[in-house]
């Protein structure tokens, strides 16, 4: 066992899957995640993207790749004898885990993105995902001087700094008993019959994210007096935490998060 795997075993051992049967009740299937109504009130957490300070922008991710192919530099991605490049688009956008990129990027907010674009932050009735912004990019595929979100997951920088709201705004701070839920697809070793939940201290929470089984940020993190609770859905490049109003007000005052309110989605 690596020294990760044994810290999370540890600080987050496996909890009963009937942990999540309130969560069943409240919000229906939890394949891609729990989403859950507002507790009274709700919020979206937005996944980062980030900007290059010296671009390119009129390149994308898809014509550099071609680009790569036709000059041999390099080689088709072939799976299962299909050309997955020959069928599909390269859109630079990933799944999972992420982080910022290090030097010479930025983080680009989605609120500047939506000005420069006059696109919406998220379009009517639509939820974060890989439908935002159809003008910041090329038939789907980003220029290669952005990083679009990622899906399933809360960027690192993020996730950190919603536990640190978490804690703040918990009656027992970072010894608030919590529940975290992984969706089966993002499990190495996935069982669909038995959801995979882990129970431990909100200040531990921050070791969730290196938890070596997942190559995500959990699905749903929860308190366990179900005062509030968070979901990271599949799908999606935003975490919805719904929960008392001060919570949701901290989180959308917060200068480091990037959080809406979605009246379509409360």
């Amino acid at each position: 066992m690596s020294e990760t795997s044994a810290l999370v075993a540890a600080q987050w051992p496996l909890a009963p899957s009937s942990e999540t049967d309130w969560l069943l009740a409240l919000a229906g299937d939890g394949l891609t995640g729990f989403m859950p109504p507002p507790l009274p009130d709700a919020a979206w957490v937005l996944n980062a993207m980030y900007e290059h300070q010296q671009g390119p922008a009129d390149v994308s991710y898809d014509e550099y790749h071609r680009a790569q192919l036709a000059d041999g530099s390099a080689e088709p991605l072939i799976v299962g004898g299909v050309d997955l490049a020959g069928v599909g688009t390269v859109t630079g956008g990933d799944l999972g885990r992420a982080e910022h990129p290090g030097p010479g990027w930025r983080r680009l907010r989605w609120a500047e993105l939506a000005r420069r674009t006059g696109d919406p932050l998220v379009p009517d009735g639509l939820l974060p995902s890989h439908r935002c912004f159809p003008s910041a990019h090329k038939e789907g595929s980003w220029p290669l001087g952005m990083i679009p979100p990622t899906e399933g997951s809360l960027d690192r920088e993020t996730w950190n700094r919603l536990i640190e709201i978490l804690t703040e705004h918990s009656t027992a701070g970072p010894d608030t008993r919590c529940l975290a839920y992984y969706s089966p697809l993002m499990l190495q070793d996935a069982d669909f019959d038995n959801p995979h939940v882990r129970a431990g201290r909100l200040g531990d929470a921050k070791a969730l994210y290196d938890n070596p089984e997942a190559d995500f940020s959990p699905s749903n993190l929860w308190a366990e007096d179900h005062s509030w609770v968070t979901c990271t859905d599949y799908d999606l490049w935003a975490t919805k935490v719904a929960g008392p109003a001060p919570l949701v007000e901290a989180l959308l005052n917060d200068t480091e998060i990037e959080a809406v309110r979605l009246p379509w989605a409360p």
